[in-house]
């Protein structure tokens, strides 16, 4: 079988060093071995980190512990170190890689010098690749700029039918909407649960939040038959907190909602409007598969009206801030439950 050393020339005997302008002595025979110039600032390193037994700083050439050409000590040679040296393999370039993902350039004369206790490489000759570069839109891969595209562009997901009316999800403007959800806020059977009863600043703080994100929560006032009655919030359930606390699957979205005025409530109208959002989702955002709420275990008027809107108990969860019922509507059993 041939040698797989180039420098190993079998049933022609060593193979003389290269020649090196300048270099006295450089005709020495070696076999296996190439000669070799360190930089002189790679053997004032060794310099600084190499002492003999004594303490004492090693002789400049000792300090790279080359292996010399037959006959001739180390640094016999003015100063130059030799190293063994031989091309660089696809094991030695997955031996080089360390935290990052390093590849060779095109250079194919690329070696690895083997130098104790060091391993000296040119890592000028490699460069680090990083993550996968940022999609760019094209036909065949579109990239929206929509600040909610996350959420599939909620503000034009239009109405929904229910009982008691049209009913649409309309984005929060907060310099017109502000004084109403702030009042809602305030109701005490709704501050038991959302904490945000105080001045207005509270729920505007609560709002921009959503508003200067990246779209993953969208704040929504709920406007049955043209008045604005509800509040509420869609959010990627798998990109929130939550997912930490429930096997989330890809697009989940979730639902916060409160039901703002004491007449509307405790008559059925929450678990219409319930189903009627879940359709939105299940309708408008073809990727989803669950429609997700968490509310919290002591509401339980909530838990009914989720029952009764077709969604069905998964488990209890511990939140930070609470503790919780799953409750999810499943698009495959969305037209039996």
């Amino acid at each position: 079988m041939p040698p797989t050393d180039a420098s190993a020339d079998a049933g022609h005997g060593p193979v003389p060093a290269p020649e090196y302008p300048g270099r006295p002595g450089s005709g020495g025979d070696s076999e296996d071995t190439l000669d070799l110039r360190l930089p002189d600032e790679l053997v004032a390193l060794f310099a600084g980190e190499t002492a003999d037994g004594d303490g004492r700083k090693g002789e400049r050439n000792a300090e790279v512990r080359s292996t010399p050409a037959e006959g001739k000590p180390a640094g016999a040679d003015g100063g130059f170190a030799r190293a063994a040296v031989r091309p660089v393999t696809a094991p030695d370039q997955l031996a080089l890689m360390d935290d990052d993902l390093l590849a060779l350039t095109d250079d194919a004369s690329a070696t690895v010098a083997d130098v104790a206790p060091f391993s000296v490489v040119d890592h000028a000759r490699f460069e680090v690749v990083d993550q996968a570069p940022p999609a760019v839109a094209n036909d065949n891969n579109p990239v929206s700029t929509q600040d909610d595209d996350l959420l599939d562009r909620v503000g034009a997901w239009g109405p929904g039918d229910t009982s008691a009316g049209p009913f649409e999800l309309v984005p929060v403007r907060p310099e017109h909407d502000l004084p109403l959800i702030s009042r809602w806020m305030n109701d005490p059977a709704v501050a038991a649960f959302w904490e945000l009863a105080g001045p207005p600043s509270r729920t505007e703080d609560h709002l921009r939040a959503q508003l200067t994100g990246d779209g993953r929560s969208v704040p929504c006032l709920g406007v049955l038959d043209g008045t604005p009655m509800s509040y509420w919030e869609i959010y990627r359930a798998d990109l929130d907190p939550l997912a930490r606390h429930y096997p989330a699957r890809p697009h989940d979205t979730g639902i916060h909602l409160l039901v703002g005025d004491v007449a509307d409530r405790g008559r059925g109208l929450g678990s219409a409007l319930l189903r009627a959002v879940a359709d939105l989702v299940l309708d408008r955002r073809p990727s989803c598969a669950r429609v997700i709420a968490e509310p919290d275990l002591r509401n339980t008027p909530s838990i009914a009206a989720f029952l009764s809107a077709g969604f069905r108990f998964a488990v209890e969860v511990d939140l930070p801030a609470k503790r919780a019922a799953l409750m999810i509507r499943d698009r495959s059993l969305r037209h039996l439950m």
